[in-house]
């Protein structure tokens, strides 16, 4: 059975992530980020804290080449035992 993806590549995609509102964090996540998206830029990130300020929400918004690439980057984000979820 064939995977047909609804995206074409490449393209500008953004994908968010929520966890624990600490600099070790957004750190954590922007080189995981990088090791998937070499020429990721400071300008393609941007952090906003929750209401309560506990939590913050990165959204990077990249120029993803393919789906494994998209894939790949999911599931890094996801292993890390701060991330609360990613989107």
């Amino acid at each position: 059975m064939s995977e047909e993806s609804l995206l074409e590549f490449p393209c500008e995609f953004p994908l968010k992530v929520m966890g624990a509102n600490t600099a070790e964090f957004e750190a954590a996540i922007v080189m995981i980020s990088r090791q998937h998206i070499p020429d990721l830029g400071e300008a393609a990130i941007q952090s906003r804290p929750s209401k309560a300020g506990n939590y913050v929400s990165i959204t990077i918004t990249f120029t993803a080449t393919s789906r494994p690439q998209i894939d790949n980057l999911y599931r890094a984000l996801n292993a890390h035992p701060d991330v609360k979820f990613v989107l």
